[in-house]
């Protein structure tokens, strides 16, 4: 059974940072693109960061370009998403996917993801 586990959420204010993990069990993930979504109160999901697992490629949406980075542990089976000068317009809950297809430009071009997270909260207050 496929599980993909964030945590890392939580409160911050503007010009903070947060990092999100995204713990990967079930299967291996060697071959999966993982990506990273968030959807805000009133509006629909959005892309926000995409990686191949072993981080050699990676695209994020331009909102995000220069102040996010995605990442991944193999050994860990877990990726992450560093979240720097962070703003309220961030504030949205954040999921992680996983999509067997591998690549990330898929998930960039919003392909729907084989599997997702439960989802973590992010609070950027002003």
């Amino acid at each position: 059974q496929v599980q993909l586990v964030e945590s890392g959420g939580g409160l911050v204010q503007a010009g903070g940072s947060l990092r999100l993990s995204c713990a990967a069990s079930g299967r291996t993930f060697s071959n999966y693109a993982m990506g990273w979504f968030r959807q805000a109160p009133g509006k629909e999901r959005e892309f926000v960061a995409a990686i191949r697992w072993g981080g050699d490629s990676t695209y994020y949406a331009d909102s995000v370009k220069g102040r996010f980075t995605a990442s991944s542990d193999n050994a860990r089976n877990t990726v992450y998403l560093q979240m720097n000068s962070l703003k309220p317009e961030d504030t949205a809950v954040y999921y992680c996917a996983a999509d067997r297809n591998g690549n990330p430009l898929r998930l960039a071009d919003q392909s729907e993801p084989d599997y997702w997270g439960q989802g973590t909260q992010v609070t950027v207050s002003s």
